[in-house]
């Protein structure tokens, strides 16, 4: 059972009301995570906000959620690793392989490597990278902008990873649970 109570939008008000129903209009569902996080609208809205922000940016969606993916195999994140495996197979047409090879930072295609490499490093360096691992990213291809936004989607899913433990979310998609 969560720790922190699962808002729902039927007895909601105010703010949180209002962003629990955008939420289940764009999604058509309101998964447990938002309903957590509107025990502070202000955390439901920083999340939605980074979010939408990042789905329009360079980043393709595919690579968002290979990202999702490390990141929630990395950090031991079962609710993010159970939503992602879902999302990136049903909205970003992954297959099962990729998605195995995108929980380990690996990818079958140079540039998606070179781009989970860095989050990799990104994340086991917590923020700290060095030289050699920004200049491998930039050999591959990945751009300036896209060096950015893999930061910014490393640090969207650090957020929910850290958020959805410590409020130990009930987990409302298959469950995938991550490896030791």
């Amino acid at each position: 059972m969560s720790r922190l109570p699962l808002i729902q939008a039927e007895t909601a008000t105010g703010e949180a009301a209002a962003l629990l129903t955008g939420v289940q209009k764009q999604l058509g569902v309101t998964p447990n995570m938002a309903k957590a996080m509107a025990n502070s609208p202000a955390v439901l809205k920083a999340y939605l906000g980074l979010s939408g922000e990042l789905a329009g940016g360079a980043l393709p969606a595919p690579l968002r959620e290979r990202i999702a993916l490390l990141s929630a195999q990395e950090n031991g994140c079962d609710y993010c690793l159970s939503a992602h495996t879902y999302l990136a197979a049903k909205t970003a047409g992954l297959g099962e392989t990729a998605i195995a090879q995108a929980r380990r930072g690996e990818a079958d295609e140079p540039k998606t490597a070179a781009a989970l490499a860095f989050a990799a490093a990104v994340l086991r360096g917590k923020g700290g990278v060095d030289d050699t691992e920004l200049k491998a990213a930039r050999e591959a291809g990945l751009t300036d902008e896209e060096i950015a936004e893999v930061v910014a989607n490393v640090a969207l899913q650090v957020f929910t990873n850290y958020f959805n433990k410590t409020a130990d979310t009930d987990i409302d998609w298959p469950v995938v649970r991550h490896d030791h």
